[in-house]
């Protein structure tokens, strides 16, 4: 009975060390495949993405109510931000071409997108308040535009898009809840020249921007 008891218990001991060693086998197997679907195969874009070269109709409504597009026949800088990100956005402005600026061909929009949903009342504040950020960019825009001697009234060239719901966000291949800090440079019929999650140099955004001529 006792040799019985032990041939059990030994067999019971090497049924669970191939076992785990089946476990560890298969596992080992898994990532072996995983990694060699990473090296071989072909990166797929994250769903969603736009992608440099293809054409995109995306349309905005302005804090003004004016209707614009992508796709308008206007050379179109599109920044994505937050809140949070204001002095990205501002870098963003400061870094579009001296050519650019008081040239109705060019056009720059950005879209605050807000994470968090706002009911009327909160909608309204954060309208205000970003009322407020456009009064200060337009200061600094015509600061530029008087030292280019262009004789043209900034504020008809800042455009600034509310996204409390996350329409437009999704239009440029963002979910409702991303924070990333985006950047488009769409050519007149739509098509995407350029993109970052980050503030292009000055060259950068000025090769893309030529790149619809």
């Amino acid at each position: 009975m006792k040799n019985n008891g032990c041939h059990e218990a030994e067999s019971c001991q090497c049924g669970a060390f191939w076992a785990i060693c089946l476990l560890v086998s298969v596992r080992a197997l898994q990532i072996f495949l995983s990694l060699a679907t990473a090296l071989f195969l072909p990166a797929v874009p994250v769903r969603g993405a736009l992608s440099t070269g293809n054409t995109y109709s995306i349309s905005f409504v302005d804090l003004d109510g004016q209707k614009l597009s992508t796709a308008d026949g206007h050379v179109t800088i599109v920044v994505l931000t937050t809140s949070a990100d204001r002095e990205q956005a501002r870098s963003v402005g400061d870094h579009v071409p001296d050519f650019c600026l008081g040239n109705p061909a060019y056009r720059m929009i950005t879209v605050v997108h807000f994470i968090r949903p706002h009911l009327t009342l909160g909608r309204r504040m954060a309208t205000a308040f970003i009322r407020h950020r456009v009064r200060e960019a337009t200061k600094r825009l015509q600061a530029r535009y008087d030292a280019l001697k262009i004789s043209r009234d900034a504020k008809s060239d800042i455009f600034v898009a509310a996204d409390f719901d996350g329409t437009i966000a999704s239009q440029l291949g963002q979910s409702a809840e991303a924070t990333d800090f985006c950047v488009f440079v769409f050519g007149q019929n739509g098509e995407l020249l350029a993109q970052w999650q980050n503030v292009p140099s000055a060259d950068e955004l000025a090769a893309a921007v030529k790149k619809s001529d």
